[in-house]
């Protein structure tokens, strides 16, 4: 399934030598995921207390745009630069979700959207992720399929909060647009069973 994850190779050749700049600066791989983590939980805080004012929002696509540029140079340090580890690997699972749930959840602030449905939106998101890691203990690589993978979330929810800050999108859509997004997830948990048992079967 086409996925925004696909474009990760190209974006993190872009970003190579900010990763080298940062491990000559000794900053480490699980300093880059927890400042990534640490990061979202204070854009969230300061979004969702402000989100009566919708230019608020536009945080959100901004640090979208960092978080996966953070996500992709500590993966890069973790490989390229010797940094891998069992602690970084729970770090990274882990922070993701917490970082995934922070900012989803700044979306029950805006009257219009339904708290069930946000609420809904993030469980489907940890159980893709989930989904994903369990891929591995039947012997298969870690998943990341779209079409609503990480990468596929921040982009999407990015768009709606840049439509919320520039009042160009009606906030009645949002409910609408949580639906079809929900839809893409459960086939999202579906693509990665089915692509971690064929991972397995070659």
């Amino acid at each position: 399934m086409l996925s925004i994850y696909q474009l990760k190779p190209k974006f993190q050749s872009l970003l190579r030598p900010y990763a080298k700049s940062i491990f000559d600066a000794k900053i480490t791989a699980n300093q880059v995921t927890l400042s990534a983590c640490l990061g979202s939980i204070i854009v969230a805080l300061l979004v969702g207390w402000l989100a009566q004012y919708q230019m608020i929002f536009i945080l959100i696509p901004l640090w979208m745009f960092i978080r996966m540029a953070l996500n992709a140079i500590d993966g890069m340090l973790a490989r390229e630069f010797n940094q891998k580890s069992n602690l970084g690997a729970y770090l990274n699972e882990i922070c993701d979700v917490i970082s995934d749930s922070v900012l989803l959840l700044i979306f029950t602030q805006i009257n219009d959207v339904s708290v069930s449905l946000v609420i809904f939106v993030v469980l489907l998101s940890f159980l893709t992720e989930f989904v994903g890691v369990l891929a591995v203990m039947i012997g298969a690589s870690r998943r990341y399929d779209g079409p609503m993978g990480k990468s596929d979330r921040a982009f999407i929810f990015g768009v709606i909060s840049f439509g919320i800050a520039t009042h160009l999108l009606p906030l009645h859509w949002i409910n609408a647009m949580l639906w079809i997004i929900s839809i893409l997830l459960i086939y999202t948990v579906i693509n990665r069973i089915r692509k971690g048992l064929q991972n397995v079967a070659k």
